[in-house]
C-alpha cells in the first residue's frame, strides 16, 4: 500500500526530473542537435519500414546518447559548483564528459548507418 507521502515524494520526484529534462533541453546547444538526429532517426526509420529489432537497436543507441548529454550536464554543473574558477583538474572532468558524449553520439551515428543504411540504399535504387 502506498502512503500519502510516498506518493508525493513520488510526484516530487518526477518534477525534479522534469525540470533536469527542462534545464538539459534550454542550455545546452547539443541537446538540440541530438533533438534534431533524433527526429531524422525515427522519420527516417518510419519512411524505410524498419523492423521491431533494428527500431529496439536504434532506440537503445539514441537512449545511450541522451543519458551521456545527461550525465555531462549534470557533471559539468557538480564541477562549476565544486571549482567556480579555472582549475586544471575541473577542466578535465568537464573534458572527460565531453568525450563520453563524442564517444556515444560517434556509436550511435555508426549503429544508425549500420541499420539504416541497407534499406536505405535499397529504397533509392528502387529493389
Amino acid at each position: 500500500m502506498i502512503k500519502p507521502n510516498q506518493s508525493r515524494s513520488r510526484i516530487a520526484a518526477f518534477r525534479h526530473a522534469f525540470a533536469g529534462l527542462r534545464y538539459v533541453i534550454s542550455t545546452q546547444r547539443n541537446a538540440w542537435i541530438h533533438a534534431l538526429a533524433t527526429l531524422m532517426v525515427i522519420i527516417f526509420g518510419i519512411w524505410l519500414d524498419i523492423d521491431r529489432r533494428d527500431w529496439v537497436i536504434l532506440l537503445l543507441a539514441i537512449g545511450l546518447v541522451w543519458l551521456a548529454e545527461f550525465l555531462n550536464t549534470a557533471l559539468e554543473a557538480v564541477v562549476d559548483l565544486a571549482s567556480p574558477e579555472t582549475h586544471p583538474m575541473a577542466r578535465v572532468g568537464k573534458d572527460v564528459g565531453a568525450a563520453a558524449v563524442l564517444i556515444a553520439a560517434t556509436a550511435a551515428a555508426i549503429t544508425g548507418l549500420l541499420v539504416m543504411g541497407p534499406p536505405l540504399i535499397d529504397k533509392l535504387i528502387g529493389r
